[in-house]
């Protein structure tokens, strides 16, 4: 196991026991049977290793979320994509109930800069999900509806998160289905419209240059395979143009499911509109 994920996995068995601001770097060091220098050389901070371990669950919730949408039918595209994210909502429960606890103290820019970037992809697959569902029929109201999905994914977590009752992840999931389809079919007077939204939004696209940098960096973490060679030859086709779409999605195809690889895949969905 790379060292740095040896030193994720531990912090989060002692950040679930006693949070973060109580766990200090000697403690993690300690749990992991290495010295303070060897967790410095993976990690600037403690605050650093709370982001990235942020980042690594984020991005392969984000990214397995975006793949599920891409290849499931509409008639249970709505189900599917509930049922999705509260399973990972109870994967990552221990890590979710320390943040939502306990986030405060990160508030920093970097923070507030990944958490905005989260938001924003988690929009644009629900808007992929309203669209397809419900087309030009909810032109008005459809910017309204991806706040009240979003709503009721943040309200009924908590629930899941920490209600000691039993939650049946299927029938909540048909719940918030009909729910949804009700609120698309009959809310007449939207509050958010596409103009707030683009008010609100940071116009930023992730560059070429940001995407590469990525990529670089998750090479360093990977062995020799399939999926580091699949990731040069995408790497290679971002720099300079070569390969057809048929090969590209293959590509792709290879490296979705590499844990180093999924934030990059999703990436490059995006850049490449496939």
């Amino acid at each position: 196991m790379a060292k740095k994920q040896l030193i994720m996995e531990k912090a989060l068995e002692l950040f679930a026991i006693q949070g973060f601001e109580a766990t200090s770097v000697q403690q993690i060091t300690e749990h992991c049977g290495i010295s303070k220098g060897a967790f410095y050389l993976s990690f600037k901070s403690k605050d650093e290793l709370i982001l990235e371990l942020l980042d690594h669950f984020s991005m392969q919730d984000l990214s397995d979320i975006d793949y599920m949408v891409r290849n499931t039918e509409n008639e249970t595209l709505l189900y599917e994509f509930y049922q999705a994210m509260f399973h990972s909502f109870q994967k990552h429960s221990d890590f979710t109930k320390i943040f939502l606890k306990e986030q405060m103290h990160t508030l920093d820019e970097k923070f507030v800069n990944k958490m905005h970037s989260y938001e924003k992809s988690l929009e644009e697959i629900i808007l992929t999900i309203v669209d397809r569902l419900y087309g030009n029929e909810i032109d008005e109201t459809k910017y309204d509806l991806i706040y009240c999905i979003k709503g009721f994914l943040d309200s009924y977590s908590q629930i899941l998160l920490f209600s000691d009752a039993p939650v049946d992840v299927k029938l909540l999931s048909q719940s918030l289905v009909e729910k949804t389809n009700i609120l698309a079919k009959y809310t007449t007077i939207p509050f958010i419209t596409k103009e707030i939204v683009q008010m609100s939004s940071v116009d930023e696209e992730l560059s070429k240059e940001q995407i590469l940098e990525v990529i670089e960096e998750k090479m360093k973490e990977m062995a020799d395979s399939i999926e580091k060679e699949s990731l040069s030859l995408l790497k290679e086709h971002l720099l300079e143009p070569s390969l057809n779409h048929a090969i590209v999605k293959g590509l792709l195809e290879n490296i979705r499911n590499h844990p180093h690889c999924k934030w990059v895949s999703y990436l490059l969905h995006l850049y490449w509109e496939i």
